[in-house]
């Protein structure tokens, strides 16, 4: 009998510490009328001390096990979306497995920039499709603040750190909040969003000490291409499942900024009803913004719904969930 994908529960998790658009115009050539303006963002907040990406990912972990009433052995994957890891290596994913004691799961990071839990997601499927994984966490996590550049206003009043997930179980139910259809694509392109570059050595010498570069992003290039090539796609999976627009009950974009949100349902001739997004309160999370804002709406499911992402790479990927 075909294996089938379903999503059984949702988490999400953003640290105690919150920053106001007066608070970063303190540091900063900027102001909250303007932040709110252009973003619609009024806050965010910030993972501090000694609290990294793995420990918010840890949060979302512990929810899903608390939700599903699964034990942490019942997990065969783990798999952690970001592009603000703890570290290169070990994976932030092997972290949260050990924090939540997962002794039969595998792990590993995925980076698709924002793009990360829609790519984290059709990934998870393939697993599951595969009929050997039955238990599968996809958790998109990200402490944005630690890669901002505080002097580039541009990028710096966008961002916040948060945390998301969800757990994806095997089913014989194709109707059962499964996901149906994906469609995934990138650009290569190493300019317009970028983080974390780190710089070959140009001699041998004592003082070579690895230094890696803040986030960087053309604002107006990810607008345009947020607001153009990326509802095509969406339009193109719509059809291809035999949908219209209307028939979704939501559509979950990922959380950069409002006014391109905005821009998308327009383009889409769909009521801002039908968009549900956190990124006034949490600002832009990366790849934990489609998932957290899934988690807020996961209860009242009752029709397809299609989440949206895009980002560095420039990657974009849509999935479609039905209920």
């Amino acid at each position: 009998m075909p294996t089938y994908t379903k999503l059984t529960a949702m988490g999400q998790y953003v640290p105690a510490r919150v920053v106001d658009n007066d608070e970063l115009a303190a540091i900063m050539d900027t102001s909250d009328e303007w932040i709110q303006a252009h973003t619609g963002i009024k806050t965010r907040h910030y993972a501090m001390n000694d609290e990294n990406t793995s420990d918010l990912a840890t949060q979302v972990a512990q929810q899903l096990l608390q939700k599903s009433g699964l034990a942490a052995s019942a997990i065969d994957l783990i798999l952690v979306t970001t592009i603000t890891p703890d570290a290169l290596t070990p994976a932030t994913a092997c972290l949260v497995q050990a924090n939540i004691g997962a002794d039969n799961a595998f792990a590993f990071d995925l980076s698709a920039a924002c793009a990360g839990f829609t790519f984290g997601l059709a990934t998870a499927d393939k697993f599951i499709r595969s009929g050997q994984y039955q238990n599968v966490m996809v958790i998109s996590a990200e402490v944005n603040s630690k890669m901002m550049d505080f002097q580039d206003r541009t990028a710096a009043v966008f961002f916040g750190d948060g945390a998301g997930g969800a757990l994806l179980q095997a089913t014989d139910n194709p109707d059962e909040n499964s996901l149906t259809a994906e469609k995934l694509e990138s650009q290569g392109n190493a300019t317009v969003i970028h983080s974390g570059r780190v710089r070959p050595i140009t001699e041998v010498a004592a003082t070579n000490y690895p230094q890696t570069d803040a986030f960087y992003q053309v604002g107006r290039d990810v607008f345009q291409f947020a607001t153009t090539v990326v509802p095509e796609q969406m339009r193109g999976l719509i059809a291809s499942a035999q949908l219209t627009p209307s028939d979704l009950q939501y559509v979950i974009c990922h959380q950069a900024n409002l006014r391109i949100i905005e821009k998308i349902a327009a383009n889409l001739a769909l009521p801002m009803t039908k968009f549900p997004h956190n990124v006034d309160h949490y600002g832009n999370t990366s790849s934990a913004g489609v998932a957290m804002a899934l988690a807020n709406v996961f209860d009242t499911l009752t029709g397809p719904v299609l989440l949206t992402a895009f980002g560095g790479g420039l990657a974009y990927g849509s999935v479609l969930i039905k209920k």
